[in-house]
């Protein structure tokens, strides 16, 4: 389970990497999570980033449809007990990402995002350059706990 910031929902729509990420390791069982601010800001940031790169023509909301199949939503009555913890963490930095470090929080796992304000504030944040390292990881956590099941679903048998 990681969840993401914004900035890796625009790159999702943007290019094929992180979009090809997404789909694979969902398949294998890979939980993506996004706080509900990270879909809205992705989607207030899309127009102009799309114009900048000549990709006008890319529908927004089918672009974030498809990636709300493929990342849970967030919704912030979950996570609005660690803003202020979250708000602390991000003193000095930018405060209005505390959704994201508050979902983390929350959730007791990493973040994925290209923004340096997460770095050295307590959670494991990975970038985009490295991420596959944390995804493996998590496919083989994965197919253990499966197998744990199995095994324990025949020893009550």
């Amino acid at each position: 389970m990681i969840v993401l910031d914004a900035n890796i929902l625009v790159r999702a729509v943007l290019g094929r990497r992180v979009r090809d990420l997404l789909e694979r390791y969902a398949q294998q069982g890979v939980r993506f999570i996004a706080p509900d601010v990270a879909f809205a800001d992705a989607e207030h940031h899309l127009p102009p980033v799309l114009k900048k790169f000549g990709k006008q023509d890319v529908d927004v909301y089918a672009a974030m449809r498809y990636l709300r199949l493929r990342i849970e939503t967030l919704d912030q009555d979950l996570y609005s007990t660690f803003e202020l913890e979250a708000r602390k963490r991000l003193h000095g930095t930018d405060e209005d990402d505390w959704p994201v470090l508050a979902s983390a929080l929350a959730l007791g796992c990493a973040v994925w995002t290209e923004d340096l304000d997460f770095f050295g504030i307590g959670i494991t944040v990975w970038n985009t350059s490295r991420i596959e390292i944390l995804l493996e990881s998590e496919v083989r956590n994965i197919k253990v706990r499966r197998k744990l099941t199995d095994t324990r679903d025949r020893e009550g048998e």
